[in-house]
């Protein structure tokens, strides 16, 4: 039921649309980074608890988005959204109640078993209608329309911790989800034909889970954005105790400065949506990861001259930040190219693989808590170098060996 099949033309309402379903996750991580000092504070944790309900919510996404790609394959895309806004904006009501850290990060990691879907199947629903171009012209849009929530969330968290507390962000996130309830009820239309879609079963699933898995190409667009990703999770989780807790920056502070690097993502986007009318998508993750990988190189060289400045950290993450507005889009166009009748599970294992990997970064980032930026710089550097060096060897032409014949 392909309403609109071409995404040439415009911004049409339901990608606006998915541009707010998909914004829950940005929303959900960014607005509550302000509150991470003041949640130290009150549940007396230590500096670097916080970041694992950051942790938790990654967990979660990357779980629930493996289950909501195959149901959505098969009973179509609208019903599991449904059932993971419920959960979402039930999980936000019951982080705003929570008693202590291990209570958050429990409700959190329900908040992002629920807020998942509308990221993996928004994915799947612009595989439905668009072509690969297309497809990475309306993801680049799609950052657009959802880019206003990492520029925006911050800053209004910021003020919302400093005039209500921590908890009234959440309360503020249960409001959205319930508006979103009510927008996909009658804003979106089912884009998947499921009456000749096949049965559901363990079996099945794990079947095309290991053919994504097998797939070379496939892989390595995943796998890159995945690595990229990972890097900017990093900094998510980090970036509240580098810049307000060792270089005195206010909530609202931070949240400006976070906000520009959000807009310099946002215009790196826009700029992609416009490249890829006459340039491949594939040619544009290429180049975009020569860029990330040269501002790790970059970010990764400052702590070995002593503590970092702000000044001196600020222009290589902002390089980096911008050059995921170029690389995310592309990547994810590219690996669901080939993938249209399973496009809600190959969708789910891109997502997964991204969270997965912002696990680990989040942990190490609240496992590495200390007195200095490099453990931020570092890992940043890693993540990116990791995903320009998968993307180069994965998609390498490889070469058959001939044996010569013994004379």
């Amino acid at each position: 039921m392909k309403t609109e099949p071409a995404c040439a033309n415009g911004l049409p309402p339901w990608l606006i649309l998915l541009g707010v379903l998909i914004a829950i996750g940005p929303l959900s991580i960014d607005m509550y980074l302000p509150g991470f000092p003041a949640m130290a504070v009150e549940f007396a944790g230590g500096a670097g608890r916080p970041e694992y309900t950051l942790a938790a919510f990654f967990v979660g996404m990357a779980v629930g988005q493996l289950a909501y790609g195959p149901l959505s394959d098969r009973f179509g895309r609208k019903p599991p959204l449904y059932v993971g806004l419920v959960l979402y904006t039930l999980a936000s009501l019951a982080c705003a109640l929570a008693g202590d850290l291990d209570q958050l990060a429990a409700w959190r990691l329900a908040q992002g078993l629920g807020g998942c879907a509308g990221m993996v199947i928004t994915r799947a629903v612009i595989r439905d209608r668009c072509g690969v171009h297309d497809s990475a012209r309306a993801l680049s849009m799609l950052m657009l329309v959802m880019g206003a929530a990492p520029i925006l969330a911050p800053l209004a968290g910021g003020w919302v911790v400093e005039a209500w507390g921590w908890r009234a962000i959440f309360w503020l996130l249960a409001g959205f989800g319930a508006a979103c309830l009510a927008a996909l009820r009658l804003g979106l239309a089912e884009s998947h034909d499921t009456r000749h879609a096949a049965p559901l079963s363990w079996r099945r699933v794990g079947d095309n889970f290991r053919a994504l898995l097998g797939e070379r190409a496939f892989m390595a667009y995943a796998l890159s954005s995945g690595f990229a990703m990972a890097g900017f999770f990093a900094y998510l989780a980090a970036s509240p105790h580098v810049l307000i807790g060792l270089h005195g920056l206010t909530p609202v502070e931070y949240g400006w400065l976070f906000g520009a690097n959000a807009l310099a993502f946002i215009v790196a986007s826009q700029v992609n949506a416009r490249l890829v009318r006459g340039l491949a998508p594939t040619h544009l993750l290429r180049r975009a990861l020569q860029v990330l990988a040269g501002a790790a190189l970059w970010l990764a060289c400052l702590p070995l001259a002593g503590e970092p400045s702000l000044a001196a950290l600020l222009p290589p993450m902002t390089v980096a930040i911008a050059s995921l507005g170029f690389v995310v889009p592309n990547a994810t166009a590219a690996a669901l190219a080939t993938h249209g009748q399973r496009a809600g599970t190959a969708s789910a294992l891109i997502g997964a693989l991204q969270f997965g990997l912002a696990t680990l970064a989040g942990t190490a980032m609240g496992l590495a808590h200390g007195a200095s930026a490099a453990p931020l710089a570092w890992t940043m550097a890693a993540a990116a170098l990791a995903a320009w060096a998968t993307h180069r060897q994965m998609l390498r032409p490889r070469t058959t060996r001939v044996r010569q014949p013994r004379t």
